[in-house]
């Protein structure tokens, strides 16, 4: 019996899992190996690395700093999870391991919609082209940048990026299955935002970190240095529901500011699939946050 069983490896289960392990308490971490941070080759905002730091560098250092205090490692993903009594059962896979807990914390994290079609932007993903403004509007200040998204989605995130520079075109790789409103379009005019129909055959890199451009599928190049996609993205909270654990519209799960607990005691959510900002500063201090109450619940 595991004191806490953590599900999900990314940057907020693995602060909260040394966390734990620095009080010495018995824990494991189930990993399916998702989340954004996978995507993330160079994050510029976290301090103490003035010149980056990829997610899986982070996510490397991590585990191994968990495993020296004791911590333990399953890769696999919880298929089902429900409360027998005074403990937690998560089943793993197609029934191929059982484990059962005091505590839960669910750390599941999100996933970006990627459309597979769009040659060359996997490779450009985490280095010239982004996903979250919050961590990587800096590095598009005063270039041509274009935003790869569906509907209002891509439409929103094209004016958020007017902040950074005056050169921006969205290009709706969706445009008859996900219109954007009226609304938006107003929205993109008054920001200044050019807006193009797709679809995107291929993004085309010119350098490491910086585009060359976007071809359509007309042939048309849309000639731009930087890119954001925004697809939408999905919270990975499906596990949540079968413990009877809120969730809001969008997926994401609702928590005590103060404690990261969800509406069930004894099961706890940090990082990307709680709900609040996107951001893996914010991911390290919910993961320590919600160790800390666990913590404390486990000496009642």
């Amino acid at each position: 019996m595991y004191d806490c069983a953590i599900i999900g490896g990314g940057i907020a289960g693995l602060q909260a899992a040394i966390q734990l392990g620095r009080y010495m308490h018995r824990v494991v971490v189930i990993d399916a190996k998702g989340g954004r941070s996978t995507l993330a080759r160079r994050y510029g905002n976290i301090l103490g690395f003035p010149n980056g730091v990829s997610g899986r560098e982070l996510r490397e250092a991590g585990r191994a700093q968990a495993r020296e205090i004791g911590v333990e490692f399953i890769e696999g993903r919880v298929s089902s999870a429900h409360r027998r009594g005074k403990k937690f059962e998560l089943v793993i896979g197609n029934n191929e391991k059982t484990v059962s807990a005091k505590r839960l914390l669910i750390s599941t994290g999100l996933t970006d919609r990627i459309p597979e079609d769009i040659e060359g932007l996997k490779e450009a993903l985490g280095l010239a082209v982004y996903v979250c403004p919050d961590c990587d509007g800096y590095e598009i200040r005063g270039l041509r940048t274009a935003v790869l998204g569906a509907g209002n989605t891509g439409a929103a995130m094209a004016c958020v990026l007017r902040y950074w520079t005056d050169d921006v075109t969205y290009i709706n790789h969706e445009p008859e299955k996900s219109p954007v409103s009226e609304r938006w379009k107003e929205k993109c005019t008054e920001a200044g935002v050019r807006m193009v129909n797709g679809p995107i055959l291929e993004v085309r890199s010119k350098t490491e970190d910086k585009l060359s451009g976007v071809r359509l599928a007309d042939d048309r190049m849309i000639e731009v240095e930087k890119g954001f996609i925004a697809f939408g993205h999905k919270a990975e909270s499906d596990i949540a529901t079968m413990l009877g654990v809120e969730r809001l519209e969008n997926g994401h799960i609702p928590v005590d500011g103060r404690t990261k607990v969800t509406n069930i005691k004894h099961v706890w959510a940090a990082g990307d699939v709680a709900a609040h900002s996107q951001m893996l500063s914010v991911a390290i201090g919910d993961g320590a946050q919600a160790a800390i109450w666990i913590h404390k619940s486990l000496q009642e």
